[in-house]
């Protein structure tokens, strides 16, 4: 009952502030609005410096789009602004002049001046802001030398971005690295780009076209205060561009190796209304890339397996699948079988079940109205957009899965005052389309040829039958009795005919598999499907095109997926003579639907989920604003689980200028995914189970293992809690500062404890005979489960940006994460999967020019990045656990603008020296990407 009362008062609480957020009305404060841009080409000045002259301390930079504000204006105002290149301007503004101004720079060869790094594009806002950020902005990402700015992503501070396909990286930050990035959020315009049935985000695989894009900021840490459950360590956060203030057209293209080849366009436009003020614009976006993806060939056997490469009777090799069969205890006395030990089936190679051409269509219409149009800058605005996303790629989780013409659609309707408030509402729906799980096909390949018990049968028979008299005349030890009256090998014989005879056993091995696995195809058997030939590729398009549910029918591979997302929300910011203040609210329903082939979902059953949030915050200053404080509280309740709260509080410290100290402590929810809740999903060796309700007298593996070894050992039997949230709480310490006017300095430090891990407990459920003790209907499954354990973390991050010869910079950074204790009794407790040391140096320059006699080349830039990282167990599914070697990795590019055409031509490379490496354990070896592309850009004035 207490409970019932909780969950209505919350729902009134949260319905009240939408209602605020919807109609409150703000208190008064002086703003200044204004928008700089070049006189003659009337583009965008993107990080100009804006000083209010009367108060040193009151400067911002300008965004994106050129756009500055000046809070807590007083007039008359007089503002300083600086711009590399452009003549130094005293703007004067004698009263409010009610609606934003637009303020023309001139070109000029003259150096700045003044109290902040030349063309650092790092306002004081950014540098007093608690929380660790890094950020690109259009100018870095143009000169980002990656094959994407996404890939770009990797060279900021604190960013681990591991590659599984060409098509799928993923970032993460903080530790607990993951193929499935359930710990970080991704958010463009504000908008959770997740794919609703898994719960994350696949990259930038289903995201926005690089020409859209206006800035990324990269939020690492616990932030659900204000993003909400899911921001657990880390946000992307994407900006695209306005219409309003991006107009014209622009297109590339892009070619390179492994037939790359990519095009992009975007085209913006305005509308004006009767009185000539913007009110009506809109936006295209158009993506296509094709290109051949990186093939997972690691044949090596995989990390800490029972057998070896070397093992005459095979091994289970990482990028093959089916040849996991397990006979350790199918006998436990071999003296009948002479020389025989352990055996596994041929299997499948992963280049011969997975689809590697890559595909990615990407496409976005946005309509942005002013509501206001008269307001200019400070005019609300009403938008809508729809997205689209399909393609075909890889997928890493606990298998390889290759997502094959996947569909995404997301709505958008928003209605919103930049830095003041937004309402929000938007719908994710996506597709699975012909995904399949290859390891699953490679295992139905098998079962359509011969069971593994009739492999196993038939192996052994022709053991016994045709190799045992051969094995014999090799001289095989044979036993003698022992004083004790049992018989045993005399000591050394057996190792040393195994030396000796390894190119027999091979043979032999080779044989009985041949025989087996349907090789050598038996009367009323179906003989190996062998890749390549007409009858494997009908047998594996019947496989694939079937679901795995399917009825009056074996089962095939393919997934069903057509869930969906349904999401609401808004904020609101406005401030007294107190404080400035933020409150919003969210809420998000979710409808899976697998029908049966992920979910539990069959038979007539839809699930349905739901969960909702409301949160403030404030920020003060005190102390001639030398200390600003922030204090922010959240409450999160979702369907199955209980309300939630997390509080944030930080405090700034500027003791003069360009020094900023900062101290905060953040705490974050992570909900458990659809899968964690509701997964039921038979991968062949075990089922992979959601686990909402908990779990009843499941059997271990390791008293199960014993029972078997010896029928009169008993098996052992536990409980598994049902699945509940994640929890962490993390504290930070930082400084951001300026030396000599050249170099700008970012230092932090972490230390983060978490509760309730989210993992997994494998059991098995069985009957017994009760004569025999022999077990009957076995099933093994693996649970979705809370760790018992508290785990910390901690690590330390530093950046360093050196600016000289005016267009220069050379900068570096280096990261330090450790997990502080293991449990190696918890099998729970995830991956850490994180370098304990990585650094990124680089060296950069843009607008430069050659001359060349009578002529010169203008608008030259050049970007040379190094990373390196050290090796660390990447902890992934048992098949995809091992080691990941130290690398080093350098990209490349250079560019040249040819402003007579409005092109950039660049020309450049990841991984530049080709250095294959592994950024994840059963994925490719990851090599060189080189490229060229050419990026027209026509803007309408």
């Amino acid at each position: 009952m207490g409970k019932d009362i909780q969950n209505i008062q919350l729902n009134k609480f949260f319905l009240l502030t939408l209602f605020l957020i919807t109609f409150m009305c703000a208190n008064g404060q002086s703003r200044f609005a204004g928008r700089l841009v070049d006189k003659a080409s009337k583009q965008a000045l993107i990080g100009a410096t804006i000083i209010d002259i009367s108060d040193p301390l009151n400067n911002t930079i300008s965004d994106e789009s050129g756009i500055f504000y000046i809070n807590n204006a007083k007039f008359p105002l007089q503002l300083r602004i600086s711009y590399i290149g452009y003549a130094e301007l005293v703007y004067d503004i004698a009263a409010n002049p009610g609606i934003p101004q637009v303020i023309n720079l001139e070109e000029s060869g003259q150096l700045l001046e003044g109290i902040v790094i030349k063309g650092q594009r790092v306002s004081d806002k950014q540098k007093a802001d608690p929380r660790s950020v890094e950020s690109m902005d259009l100018a870095a990402i143009k000169e980002t030398p990656s094959i994407s700015f996404y890939s770009g992503l990797g060279n900021l501070k604190g960013v681990d971005l591991t590659t599984a396909s060409l098509g799928f990286t993923i970032i993460n930050t903080r530790g607990f690295n993951s193929t499935s990035p359930v710990r970080s959020l991704q958010l463009i315009d504000g908008v959770d780009n997740q794919a609703p049935g898994l719960n994350f985000s696949l990259g930038n695989f289903l995201g926005v076209s690089e020409l859209d894009i206006l800035k990324v900021d990269l939020i690492a840490g616990a932030n659900s205060t204000l993003y909400g459950p899911n921001a657990f360590n880390g946000v992307i956060n994407m900006e695209t561009k306005s219409p309003f203030y991006h107009k014209g057209l622009s297109a590339s293209i892009k070619v390179g190796e492994r037939n790359l080849g990519e095009f992009a366009f975007r085209y913006a436009d305005v509308i004006k209304n009767k009185s000539g003020k913007d009110f009506f614009g809109y936006k295209i976006n158009f993506f296509h890339l094709r290109a051949n993806d990186w093939e997972a060939d690691n044949y090596d056997a995989v990390f800490e397996s029972r057998d070896k490469s070397t093992n005459p009777g095979g091994y289970d090799a990482v990028n093959i699948y089916g040849d996991e069969d397990d006979n350790r205890f199918k006998n436990s006395n071999l003296n009948g079988y002479k020389g025989l030990t352990t055996w596994s089936r041929k299997g499948y190679k992963e280049v011969d079940l997975v689809d590697y051409n890559t595909r990615n269509t990407k496409a976005n219409i946005a309509l942005h109205f002013k509501t206001s149009p008269k307001k200019d800058i400070e005019s609300p605005e009403l938008i809508l957009s729809s997205s689209f996303g399909s393609g075909t790629t890889v997928y890493q989780g606990d298998n390889r899965f290759s997502l094959k013409d996947i569909l995404f659609f997301q709505n958008k309707l928003e209605f919103r005052k930049k830095d003041k408030f937004f309402i929000r509402a938007y719908a994710t729906h996506e597709d699975a389309g012909n995904s399949y799980d290859p390891y699953f096909t490679a295992l139905q390949l098998q079962e359509s040829n011969k069971t593994s018990e009739k492999f196993y049968s038939n192996f052994i028979k022709y053991w016994q039958t045709n190799l045992n008299k051969r094995i014999t005349e090799t001289g095989y030890p044979k036993l003698v009795a022992m004083p004790d009256g049992s018989y045993q090998f005399e000591a050394g014989k057996l190792e040393q005919w195994f030396g000796t005879h390894q190119d027999s056993l091979n043979s032999w091995y080779s044989e009985a598999k041949n025989y087996a696995d349907g090789l050598v195809i038996l009367p009323d058997e179906n003989g190996f499907y062998e890749p390549g030939t007409e009858r494997f590729n009908k047998k594996f398009n019947e496989i694939t095109s079937a679901t795995s549910n399917s009825k009056g029918e074996k089962l095939g591979s393919r997934f069903f997926d057509k869930s969906a997302l349904y999401h609401v929300q808004g904020e609101y910011k406005f401030n007294d003579n107190f404080a400035y203040y933020t409150v919003g609210g969210n809420g998000r329903y979710y409808t899976p639907n697998s029908n049966g082939t992920i979910f539990y979902d069959t038979a007539g059953i839809k699930i349905t989920t739901y969960e909702y949030g409301v949160y403030g915050g404030l920020e003060k200053k005190l102390f001639k604003d030398k200390f600003t404080f922030n204090a922010a509280v959240r409450a999160d309740k979702n369907k199955n689980f209980d309300l939630l709260i997390s509080p944030a509080a930080s405090v700034v410290w500027n003791p003069s200028p360009n020094n900023y100290f900062r101290f905060s402590f953040s705490s974050a929810i992570r909900n458990p995914t659809l899968t964690d809740q509701y997964l039921n999903l038979n991968v062949g060796p075990a089922t992979l189970v959601g686990n909402l309700y908990g779990a009843d007298s499941v059997i271990t593996v390791e008293s199960f293992i014993d029972h078997l070894t010896d029928l009169s050992n008993k098996v052992e039997y536990f409980n598994i809690d049902p699945i509940k949230p994640e929890k962490v709480k993390s504290f930070e310490l930082g400084a951001r500062t300026t030396l000599f006017e050249k170099i700008y300095v970012d230092a932090g430090y972490f230390y983060s404890i978490y509760n309730d891990f989210i993992g997994y407990n494998i059991g098995i459920k069985s009957e017994f005979d009760p004569v025999t003790s022999l077990p009957n209907f076995v099933n093994v499954y693996r649970y979705a489960a809370n760790s018992t354990n508290t785990v910390t973390t901690q690590g330390f991050n530093i950046g360093l940006n050196y600016y000289f010869a005016t267009y220069y910079m050379v900068a570096a950074n280096y990261s330090w994460n450790k997990l502080n204790k293991t449990f190696a009794e918890d099998p729970i407790i995830p991956a850490f999967n994180t370098p304990e040391h990585k650094y990124n140096v680089s060296i950069s320059a843009r607008n430069l020019e050659i001359n060349l006699g009578r002529k010169s080349l203008k608008n030259i830039g050049f970007n040379v990045t190094y990373k390196w990282l050290q090796g660390f167990i990447f902890e992934g599914s048992p098949q995809f656990t091992g080691f990941i070697n130290s690398y080093a990795l350098m990209d490349g590019q250079i560019s040249l603008g040819l402003d007579k055409i409005n092109s950039v031509v660049k020309i450049g490379a990841s991984n530049l020296l080709n250095n294959k490496v592994y950024q994840t354990y059963g994925g490719p070896r990851v090599g060189r990407m080189a490229y060229i592309s050419v990026v027209y850009n026509f803007v309408k004035k």
